[in-house]
C-alpha cells in the first residue's frame, strides 16, 4: 500500500504561483508513474500532469502547459507541481495519484491504484 499526502494548496490572485508536493509512504514510488489530477466543484475530476518513473516521460494537459512543471525526487519519495502564471480556471481541488496500471492510460482516472485526499487551489481574479 501506498499512502500519499499533499500540500502545499492555499489562496493565490491570478497570476501568482504555487508549489504542491505529494509526500509518499509506505513504499517506494521510485517504479510508479505519477500523476496529478484536480476537480472543481460540480466538475469531473480531470488530468492535469503526470510523470514517468524515471521522469523521462512527461506530459500535462493542454491548458496548463508552458505554466505548470512536475518534478519528481525518488530519494525523498515526493512528487512536485510547480504552478506559475495561475488563472481562476486553475481553481480546484488537487490530487496526488500513483501507480499506473498495466495497460492503463496516465491521463485516466481510474488508471491509477492510489491517491491522496487532495489540497485546494483557490486563485482570485
Amino acid at each position: 500500500q501506498v499512502q500519499l499526502v499533499e500540500s502545499g494548496g492555499g489562496l493565490v490572485q491570478a497570476g501568482g504561483s504555487l508549489r504542491l508536493s505529494c509526500a509518499a509512504s509506505g513504499r517506494t514510488i521510485s517504479t510508479y508513474t505519477m500523476g496529478w489530477f484536480r476537480q472543481a466543484p460540480g466538475k469531473e475530476r480531470e488530468f492535469v500532469a503526470a510523470t514517468s518513473w524515471r521522469g523521462g516521460r512527461i506530459y500535462y494537459r493542454d491548458s496548463v502547459e508552458g505554466r505548470f512543471t512536475i518534478s519528481r525526487d525518488n530519494a525523498k519519495n515526493t512528487v512536485y507541481l510547480q504552478m506559475n502564471s495561475l488563472k481562476s480556471e486553475d481553481t480546484a481541488l488537487y490530487y496526488c495519484a500513483a501507480g499506473l496500471r498495466s495497460g492503463g492510460s496516465y491521463d485516466y482516472t481510474r488508471s491509477y491504484a492510489y491517491w491522496g485526499q487532495g489540497t485546494q487551489v483557490t486563485v482570485s481574479s
